[in-house]
């Protein structure tokens, strides 16, 4: 049997309805629930129409308001001091927005404790796109936690509307390689503490109903430097083991796995992922 899948749906909406939601939110003309509520519909919306369109397993948690990237590093506690986060609890919008665009004097920013002088963080390209995503900022002390299972989140929303979606996941080798520490520390050298943050939130998805997760690992097409193979190694062992009735998908893109290839093959074939697919675009 054929399943149509597909890797991700542009988020701005058919109209640009995003853009158009996060400027009036910014400027002070909508409140925050108006822009969850347009930012929920544009999600409903992209579900419907791939589902019409035949594709069976719909992606979930694909979705952000600013930077996917930067989304994650909310999620997983990898938010730098100075942007109005206690160290618990959720980040608010007010400190995401801040970390992606800098402070900008607004009322929820003062009411979040934000400094006037926030700088925004560093944005690169992603990957060979015109898209820029913000680099997380990480220290030796960074503590990884579970701040806000934003994947749970979004598939028990599609469950919400008769859909059993699959989650997508910015995998953790490529989260880390795509930050950079502030205090000298190699940000990979942090996998051991932020593994336990990903396994927390693949359990939580099973135990939510997800059949399927999919880990997105797009810095496999790059040159790796030494001990990242044995980092994904590492992780998608520590990650199958986590919840072992999860099907998990690694997928790659932005080139081929050339190098890679016989890494890849034993993350799907080994002793790591038994179930899972590898990707390969060219």
């Amino acid at each position: 049997m054929t399943i149509a899948a597909n890797l991700g749906y542009p988020r701005i909406g058919p109209r640009r309805e995003l853009k158009t939601a996060l400027e009036a939110f910014w400027a002070g003309h909508s409140s925050e629930a108006e822009l969850l509520t347009a930012a929920a519909a544009l999600r409903a919306g992209s579900r419907t129409l791939q589902q019409g369109l035949g594709v069976s397993h719909v992606p979930s948690g694909d979705f952000a308001l600013y930077d996917h990237v930067l989304e994650t590093a909310c999620a997983v506690g990898a938010i730098p001091r100075g942007y109005g986060w206690s160290g618990e609890g959720p980040a608010s919008l007010a400190t995401m927005f801040t970390l992606a665009r800098g402070a900008r004097g607004t009322e929820a920013e003062r009411a979040a404790g934000i400094p006037s002088n926030a700088v925004a963080l560093e944005m690169t390209k992603w990957f060979n796109t015109n898209y820029h995503y913000n680099v997380p900022h990480l220290a030796a002390d960074t503590r990884f936690q579970l701040l806000d299972n934003r994947w749970s989140a979004a598939f028990e929303e599609g469950l919400g509307r008769g859909m059993r979606t699959r989650p997508v996941l910015l995998g953790p080798v490529s989260f880390l390689l795509l930050a950079r520490a502030e205090d000298g520390t190699r940000p990979l050298d942090l996998l051991p503490a932020l593994l336990p943050v990903y396994a927390q939130a693949l359990r939580k998805l099973a135990e939510a109903g997800a059949a399927w997760v999919r880990l997105d690992e797009p810095c496999l097409v790059t040159d790796l430097p030494a001990g990242v193979p044995d980092a994904y190694r590492a992780a998608y062992r520590a990650l199958a083991e986590a919840a072992p009735g999860l099907r998990l998908l690694l997928a790659t893109y932005f080139g081929g796995l050339r190098e890679s290839l016989p890494l890849a093959a034993l993350l799907r074939l080994g002793d790591c992922i038994s179930t899972s697919s590898v990707r390969r675009s060219n």
